[in-house]
């Protein structure tokens, strides 16, 4: 086996598990902005507000924390800026309604009914099938390049050898998805 047939090799490999890598982190950055029984500083952090005619993360024009489990509180850093926070809260659709006290903004979470934690249950179960499909691509375009080097040369053993590789990369970051959302299920089924 040459030394270019062995670089193609070693950078399919590669760029397969870091493409799996980007699958997981966005799945885990999707879970996290899906409401468990907890208030969760990054549930909104998704949120852009106007800010002197630049839409600024709501993170970087205020102080964002939470005082207890069921409650975000909100204080801009310029007092001005709570109107244009509130709005932006309501434009992002984040099914919490601002509370303005003049100082800061609470949002406070109401608790989940059990109807709505098994639709967020399913919410998430399909966010993981949906990463666990790209997972599936990865290794159905790696392998559609290992048939490639196979006709430029690659011998059928080494072949096979790495087929079998990534399939054990593609079930390893299966479990990995799985856990995550077991993990989540759980977060959100705990009253």
């Amino acid at each position: 086996m040459n030394d270019q047939i062995q670089e193609e090799l070693d950078f399919l490999l590669d760029s397969t598990e870091e493409h799996m890598q980007k699958s997981i982190k966005h799945l885990e950055v999707e879970l996290s902005h899906v409401r468990a029984s907890r208030a969760n500083v990054s549930m909104v952090d998704m949120i852009r507000v106007d800010y002197y005619g630049v839409l600024s993360p709501l993170q970087q024009i205020s102080n964002v924390s939470t005082p207890d489990a069921r409650t975000i509180a909100i204080q801009p850093w310029e007092k001005k800026m709570l109107g244009e926070i509130e709005k932006a809260i309501l434009a992002a659709n984040i099914g919490l309604t601002p509370v303005n006290n003049g100082e800061l903004i609470r949002l406070i979470l109401p608790p989940l009914t059990e109807e709505r934690r098994k639709d967020l249950v399913k919410q998430i179960k399909h966010m993981g099938e949906n990463t666990k499909v790209t997972i599936r691509t990865a290794r159905k375009d790696a392998n559609l390049e290992l048939k490639k080097l196979l006709k430029n040369g690659l011998p059928e053993d080494i072949e096979k050898d790495k087929e079998a590789e990534i399939q054990r990369m593609t079930d390893k970051y299966s479990a990995e998805i799985d856990k995550h959302i077991n993990i989540k299920e759980q977060e959100i089924m705990t009253v």
